[in-house]
């Protein structure tokens, strides 16, 4: 897979750009509606991508070697489903064709969240989303 095909997998639904929050006892992991400073909250894409390790130095690049590790990312997710050999879902913008189904779907975090740059309370903010 180029670069290209491996970036548009990517479904813009931004839940990988969520602050959560690890229990160290038992590893279990929390989304909160916190996004990081980087992300635009309606476009739901980063604003600095291609510098954003300089910005936002704990930011995981996902590859093809390590998603199938990181177990918070959402089940939904076409890296991990491509990963796990599985289909995408009909909203991705692949199968649908439009960008836009995956807000409309309600799996995109637009309109959901606020920027870590508003609140730095995340125990507050934690949320349930579509797993």
């Amino acid at each position: 897979m180029t670069k290209s095909e491996w970036e548009s997998l990517c479904d813009g639904c931004a839940r990988c750009c969520l602050n959560k929050l690890e229990n160290d006892a038992t590893g279990e992991v929390q989304y909160t509606d916190v996004a990081c400073r980087l992300l635009d909250t309606h476009a739901c894409r980063c604003t600095s991508y291609k510098d954003r390790k300089k910005f936002v130095p704990d930011c995981v690049i996902l590859t093809a070697a390590n998603v199938k590790k990181l177990t918070w990312m959402p089940s939904t997710c076409a890296y991990r489903l491509v990963a796990e050999g599985k289909d995408l879902y009909w909203w991705h913008p692949l199968v649908s064709g439009d960008p836009e189904t995956v807000h409309a779907a309600g799996i995109s975090v637009r309109g959901r969240v606020v920027s870590e740059r508003d609140t730095d309370d995340l125990e507050n903010h934690v949320v349930g989303w579509p797993k």
